[in-house]
């Protein structure tokens, strides 16, 4: 995030920072979600930052329980225990948080010009490499624990992907000209950038990730379509509020946020 090595939002210079996430990793070989096997581990106790990651998922899943395309060694497929003391309501800023940290790893490790696409989604070239899905438990009425789980497309080719994704779909490998992904150290990397924007989450609210986000946005500036209950509506995207939603101008200059949904870049 920081590469001047001066502190950022009040926080020490990330090249300071110590992760301890990178030593609560299990690596697994076939499971049907990553998901679930970190809920697993939460609910057995598992420290925060806890993570899981498989070489292959048989049923990994995105958002609105779309399948999520896992083949074997060709992908991070990974989950991660989150345990903040949060009200349910600023849960979808994990969503963000999780975009900016990942986007970041792959900027670094890969050099590949990722960009973010509210609320979820990584874009190269404009096409997807990474979904993320944060999903919460519940327990007496307050957050109990939160799962970030994160599928990012490294060494895929394109006869890897079905034919439902050739024009949706791309890897890293694909983006960065053929060269192949070390998905351990981009692992590393993702752990790393995500538990320090955690840190300064915890310590500094929404802003820092806010600003984050704003800057490798590719939403931002575009002309946005999207559903609602009362029909389709359409508006420019300007910003995140403070909350995480997306906030939409439409022809006559209002402003209206977005909180969820499925969006459109037109």
């Amino acid at each position: 995030m920081n590469h001047d090595n001066k502190p950022v939002f009040g926080l020490p210079a990330r090249e300071s920072f110590v992760s301890s996430w990178q030593d609560r990793l299990q690596l697994l070989d076939s499971v049907i979600s990553t998901q679930e096997e970190a809920k697993k581990l939460a609910e057995a106790g598992a420290l925060e930052g806890t993570a899981v990651r498989a070489e292959e998922q048989t049923g990994g899943r995105g958002r609105m329980g779309r399948k999520w395309h896992s083949p074997k060694g060709k992908g991070i497929w990974l989950s991660i225990v989150l345990r903040p003391s949060l009200p349910l309501s600023l849960t979808p800023q994990l969503t963000l948080l999780a975009g900016v940290a990942v986007c970041t790893a792959i900027r670094e490790v890969t050099g590949v010009p990722a960009g973010i696409k509210w609320p979820n989604d990584l874009l190269a070239g404009g096409r997807k490499i990474c979904g993320i899905l944060l999903e919460s438990c519940l327990r007496e009425g307050g957050l109990h624990y939160a799962i970030a789980g994160i599928g990012i497309s490294a060494n895929l080719t394109p006869e890897d992907y079905p034919d439902y994704l050739q024009e949706v779909g791309t890897s890293l490998l694909i983006e960065g000209g053929g060269i192949p992904v070390d998905r351990e150290q981009l692992t590393r990397a993702v752990l790393a950038e995500l538990e320090y924007l955690y840190c300064l989450y915890l310590d500094q609210g929404f802003r820092p990730v806010k600003e984050l986000w704003e800057s490798m946005s590719v939403t931002l500036g575009r002309q946005i379509s999207f559903n609602t209950p009362q029909g389709r509506c359409e508006g420019r995207a300007v910003g995140l509020d403070e909350n995480g939603g997306l906030q939409l101008q439409d022809e006559a200059g209002n402003i209206t946020s977005i909180l969820s949904g499925e969006i459109e870049m037109i």
